[in-house]
């Protein structure tokens, strides 16, 4: 077995269940997830010559994802299903309602904000690597991750917001 070959196998190996858990954040759907981490693996393995740092094998292996779920879904957006389904929290005694907050407040944070949360928070990314992914800057990656976590604040405590404000 050559040495590209080889190499190629670890990193399906290493980054599969990573990536398919990113993809069914993306897709929502199993068998789409599924496809999904296909396809990024066949388009990853076409051009594995061009890749010239082996240290980036992960980021660039996500962003092949998330470029080939845009490309996919660009003109249909995927109906979601209960989010329920979709989001496995630890039980660590957080109750069911705030549970169901979260994953409301996933599904309807706006994608400029969803995007770069989801790779930090799931796939583990530093700044500098989802700005790679995302083809932006880091500075424009840790102001979306800012407002992230503010969107997701006020979306989750709408009412304390109200109280800050009257004091």
């Amino acid at each position: 077995m050559s040495a590209p070959v080889r190499e190629f196998e670890l990193s399906v190996h290493a980054y599969s269940n990573e990536l398919y858990r990113y993809a069914y954040w993306l897709t929502k759907h199993p068998s789409d997830a599924e496809d999904l981490v296909q396809d990024c693996f066949q388009r990853a393995w076409r051009s594995w010559h061009t890749l010239k740092n082996e240290k980036a094998v992960k980021q660039w292996l996500f962003a092949i994802l998330r470029h080939e779920f845009l490309r996919r879904f660009e003109k249909e957006r995927p109906e979601f299903s209960s989010l329920d389904e979709h989001l496995e929290l630890p039980a660590i005694g957080v109750a069911e309602d705030d549970i169901l907050a979260l994953r409301q407040a996933i599904q309807q944070a706006p994608v400029s904000l969803r995007d770069p949360f989801l790779l930090q928070v799931l796939g583990g990314f530093s700044c500098e690597e989802i700005a790679q992914i995302e083809n932006t800057t880091p500075g424009a990656v840790m102001t979306r991750l800012t407002r992230a976590r503010q969107w997701f604040r006020n979306f989750l405590n709408p009412v304390s917001i109200g109280k800050e404000s009257q004091r």
